[in-house]
C-alpha cells in the first residue's frame, strides 16, 4: 500500500500519515518548509513499521504537481490514496487581495486537485482513491477566508467532475469537510485562532471539535473495499455542529 498526502508534514496531515502507516506501506509526505516537523512525522511513521518518504516541494501550479508526482514514481507503481491537504493560507478581503497572491492561493487551493490527478494518473490502479479535505469556508462567505473558501469551492465542484472520469479506472474521489479544526493555516488566518477553537468546542453537540484523527479514520473507511461503491461524494464530519440550531 502507497499514500501520498500533500500538506503531510503537520496537523490533519500527519495524523492521516500515522492512520496508513502499517507495516510494509509507503507513506509519502509531501510539504513545502518546516524541515523539523516533516522529521517527526517521518519518525512517527517508521514507528509504526512504515516506510516514510519525504517529499520537500512546492506544488503551486502544474509543474509542480508534475514533478511530485515524478518523484513519488522513483519509489513506486502504484499509488492507492491521494490526498490534497496542502493549503496556501492567505488571509484577505477580495477587494483588497494581492492579485498574485490571490492566483497562487486559487492554484494551490483549488485547481490543483486536477493537476496532481493528471499527473498521478500512470499510478492509480484499481481500487485507489483520491481525497480533497474542504472547509464549511467553501460554502460561507468567512470574512478574510475567500481565497482558501473559493477555491476549495471550486476544488468540490472539480471532485465531482473527477470522480466520474476516474471511475472509467475504477479510481474513486471523494472530499471531505471538517468543522473547524486548529492548524497551522488556521493560525495564519487568524490571529485569535486559538480563542475561535475552544468557542467551536464550545458549541458543537459533542462539546469537542473534530480532531486529526476522527478524519484520519473517515478517510481510512472510505479508502477501504468496504466502501468501493462510494463516489464522488462530500462527507461533512462536524459532531453535529451544523446542523444545529443557531
Amino acid at each position: 500500500m502507497s499514500i501520498l498526502i500533500t500538506g503531510g508534514s503537520k496537523g490533519i496531515g500527519r495524523g492521516i500519515a500515522e492512520r496508513f502507516a502499517e507495516p510494509g506501506s509507503k507513506v509519502f509526505i509531501n510539504y513545502a518548509h518546516d524541515d523539523a516537523a516533516a522529521e517527526e512525522t517521518a519518525a512517527a511513521i517508521s514507528a509504526r513499521g512504515a516506510t516514510p518518504i519525504l517529499l520537500k516541494r512546492d506544488i503551486t501550479g502544474a509543474e509542480g504537481s508534475a514533478a511530485l508526482l515524478r518523484d513519488v514514481a522513483e519509489h513506486t507503481d502504484r499509488l492507492d490514496q491521494l490526498v490534497h491537504g496542502a493549503v496556501y493560507p492567505y488571509s484577505s478581503k477580495l477587494l483588497e487581495a494581492d492579485p498574485v497572491e490571490l492566483d497562487r492561493a486559487i492554484s494551490l487551493n483549488g485547481t490543483g486537485i486536477v493537476h496532481l490527478c493528471q499527473a498521478a494518473l500512470p499510478l492509480f490502479k484499481r481500487g485507489s482513491t483520491v481525497f480533497f479535505l474542504s472547509s464549511r469556508g467553501s460554502k460561507l462567505a468567512i470574512p478574510n477566508y475567500a481565497a482558501l473558501g473559493a477555491p476549495k469551492a471550486l476544488a468540490e465542484a472539480l471532485i465531482r467532475y473527477l470522480s466520474m472520469e476516474l471511475a472509467e479506472y475504477g479510481v474513486r474521489a471523494h472530499v471531505v469537510s471538517p468543522s473547524l479544526v486548529l492548524t497551522d493555516a488556521l493560525r495564519k488566518v487568524y490571529d485569535d485562532a486559538e480563542q475561535r477553537a475552544e468557542a467551536a468546542a464550545a458549541v458543537n453537540p459533542m462539546k469537542r471539535n473534530v480532531d486529526e484523527h476522527d478524519i484520519a479514520n473517515l478517510i481510512h473507511f472510505l479508502a477501504s473495499p468496504q466502501a468501493e461503491m462510494l463516489t464522488g461524494h462530500e462527507f461533512v464530519i462536524d459532531g453535529g455542529a451544523y446542523v444545529k440550531p443557531g
